[in-house]
């Protein structure tokens, strides 16, 4: 958790209302300072009747046409939202929808494009979020691994 010294004192959090034609939900990030700069959002809160959608761990060690990524974290990278994106369409989801996510890369060093990445993807809207560095997985080619939670109306 970020010392509170770390929080902007006057800024009130951005809020996002989403409608259906049954379901009002609101969906509050919650702001910080060095988060921003790392492309998470210390806390999202969701308010009003929601769906929850859990997502399991995905990867994209390889690309839409069958084709091995080995080796090539960017494109892993991309691919691994691409195929989060296809599951929560499945369930009538996207990935704004993301509240929450842990991503699992096997280097440090992956954290940064990964950030970046993201940025492209979320904007300023992003989800709370934790990375952690892992050993390996069960395929050697893997480089990243994200699950996550996504809410919706």
């Amino acid at each position: 958790m970020a010392p509170e010294s770390s929080r902007e004192p006057n800024r009130a959090p951005r809020s996002v209302r989403i409608y259906d034609q049954e379901h009002v939900l609101q969906k509050t990030f919650v702001r910080g300072t060095w988060q921003q700069k790392r492309a998470f959002s210390p806390a999202v809160v969701i308010s009003g009747a929601a769906k929850t959608i859990y997502v399991a761990g995905h990867t994209g060690q390889t690309a839409g046409d069958g084709s091995s990524l080995a080796g090539n974290f960017e494109a892993q990278c991309r691919r691994t939202f691409e195929n989060i994106a296809a599951t929560l369409a499945d369930a009538g989801a996207k990935l704004s929808d993301l509240v929450t996510m842990t991503v699992f890369v096997t280097d440090v060093r992956h954290t940064t494009p990964m950030t970046q990445i993201r940025e492209e993807i979320f904007g300023k809207d992003f989800p709370a979020s934790a990375a952690i560095t892992v050993t390996g997985f069960a395929q050697p080619e893997i480089l990243i691994e994200i699950q996550g939670i996504a809410v919706i109306p």
